[in-house]
């Protein structure tokens, strides 16, 4: 099989960063607590801050969305209980381009729990009737506007019809860049919300890397414009005014290969060798965060399979990134950012630009540790240097690993796990994840530890930071420890050659191996060396 530097460099035609889905939550600033709520029911004209006044605003809400939907002939659907909105709206965007227009395609009504204001009566000596609000989990109807954008391309706007009225906006960047790419006549096959081919791949990615914050904000402002809204020309010269948030943000790496097989073969070698890739000290490679034990969230690797495709999946906190073969042509390297504050970033929109750089170098560092593991090969110099006994140009003697040896193995499993890692490793973390892995951990001794790292910088398997207590593993250690390691572990471990092994030791090998002893014991026979 070719190896993952040739799989991404000969057999890849097309390759694409770009913001996928993104997911933007709309709040009014000056209407997020309480005592908020009432002074904006004061404004309203309503001096007393009763519940009932707010269920008058959302009244007057919802005539308005029933009266725009009448005026304008859009059709006013209610989702049932565990419909997938997105075949409901499908429909009705597919009639919207047949008839070659843009605009609301289908207003969708859903009741959906959200955080609203609850209120309650107050008891009070002077018998004035009043009442105090707090925040909770309300049940209200949620208003998806389904739209046909000359920008975006199919898009919603849900409007909650219930104070404090939060919006919520979804876009896709991928359908973004497609239009943009039609206006100056370049020609491109389509993959899904993706790219299969372009007749320019630099202008696909400049085309990608200009989605910006201004774009959204100018297709919140346009179709904001033209809805129903709960605020009047008044509210909003006062200062009530939605302001957007990032609430969901997809960064995607596309890979097209030339042909589905190379895809595949690269795609089922990774989730063979990266099942590890969820553990503390990979996840901080990958996302470039220092986890500790006070890190909130799971760590793991899931593998899911949906049909037949399987997907690759490494959780980070609220964040995670995906990997999956798309369409049987393209590899997709995906992070989604649930919460920006993962990565000690901002909510608001000025912060795009920074999460969209931080997605691309964790999809690239994830790429990078899969590629690692691949390079798992060694030449017969290589392995005969590291495992016998040796002398160096100076004359020193170099001590020898040798393949097979109880510690020498646990030694280059523990390296596996840190030569990833930028910041190098230390004596004493080495050391413990050393002897986790030995029979009898209490026999490894710090003395020992110190003479196994010699052993280490003396082959070049690891080299030592300057001015420092640390150290990182070489080129040629990654290498060294990646065959030993997955040669004991899947060759050695589960089919053992001894003839009088287990029954659980692969049948094949085995009576092969007894073939290869017989023909041996016939030739020492015929050639009567066995006297």
């Amino acid at each position: 099989m070719p190896s993952a530097e040739i799989l991404l460099t000969d057999h890849v035609t097309l390759q694409c960063e770009c913001i996928d889905r993104i997911y933007l939550n709309g709040y009014i600033p000056t209407l997020q607590v309480p005592g908020q709520l009432v002074k904006f029911l004061q404004h309203r004209g309503y001096p007393i801050p009763s519940p009932v006044a707010v269920a008058k605003l959302t009244q007057r809400f919802v005539h308005e969305i029933e009266k725009f939907a009448s005026v304008n002939k859009i059709p006013l659907v209610r989702f049932t209980k565990k419909q997938r909105k997105e075949d409901v709206a499908h429909t009705y965007f597919d009639q919207l381009q047949k008839e070659g227009r843009f605009g609301v395609a289908m207003i969708g009504v859903a009741q959906e729990r959200t955080t609203g204001f609850k209120g309650v009566k107050l008891d009070r000596p002077d018998a004035m009737a009043w009442f105090q609000y707090s925040r909770a989990s309300v049940c209200v109807n949620q208003y998806y506007f389904y739209i046909l954008d000359s920008e975006f391309g199919p898009s919603f706007i849900k409007m909650s019809s219930y104070a404090p009225f939060s919006i919520r906006v979804w876009l896709n960047g991928h359908e973004w860049a497609k239009r943009q790419l039609a206006r100056t006549g370049a020609t491109y096959g389509e993959l899904d919300n993706g790219f299969l081919s372009v007749e320019n791949p630099s202008l696909l990615q400049e085309t990608c890397d200009r989605l910006c914050e201004h774009d959204m904000k100018d297709y919140f402002r346009r179709w904001t414009a033209v809805l129903p809204s709960p605020l009047t020309a008044d509210d909003r010269n006062v200062g009530y005014q939605h302001k957007l948030s990032i609430l969901q943000l997809e960064i995607s790496l596309t890979q097209v290969f030339d042909r589905p097989l190379r895809g595949r073969q690269f795609f089922e070698r990774v989730i063979r060798d990266n099942l590890d890739l969820g553990r503390p000290d990979r996840v901080q490679l990958i996302f470039n965060r220092r986890v500790t034990k006070r890190t909130p969230g799971y760590f793991r690797t899931r593998v899911l399979t949906r049909d037949v495709d399987p997907s690759l999946h490494v959780d980070y906190k609220h964040s995670k990134i995906k990997q999956y073969y798309k369409n049987g042509r393209a590899l997709r390297t995906e992070l989604t950012i649930n919460n920006t504050y993962d990565f000690g970033i901002p909510r608001g929109l000025p912060s795009l630009k920074c999460l969209r750089d931080l997605g691309k170098r964790a999809n690239r560092r994830l790429i990078d540790a899969q590629c690692a593991s691949f390079q798992c090969s060694l030449t017969p110099t290589t392995f005969q240097e590291v495992v016998l006994p040796s002398n160096d140009t100076d004359g020193q003697k170099i001590p020898g690993l040798r393949f097979g040896d109880p510690r020498v193995m646990a030694l280059m499993s523990a390296l596996c796990g840190f030569f990833h890692l930028p910041g190098g490793f230390r004596n004493g973390v080495l050391r413990q994840r050393v002897a986790q892995l030995l029979e009898r951990p209490d026999v490894y001794s710090p003395g020992r530890m110190t003479y196994d790292l010699r052993r280490l910088l003396l082959n070049g398997l690891v080299r030592r930071v300057p001015r420092t207590q640390t150290y990182v593993v070489t080129e040629r250690g990654r290498r060294v420890t990646l065959v030993f390691s997955k040669v004991h572990a899947r060759v050695l471990q589960p089919a053992p050659l001894d003839p009088g092994a287990p029954d659980e030791a692969n049948p094949a090998l085995q009576r092969a191996w007894r073939a290869v002893d017989r023909a041996i014991d016939s030739t020492i026979r015929a050639a009567r060396l066995a006297a």
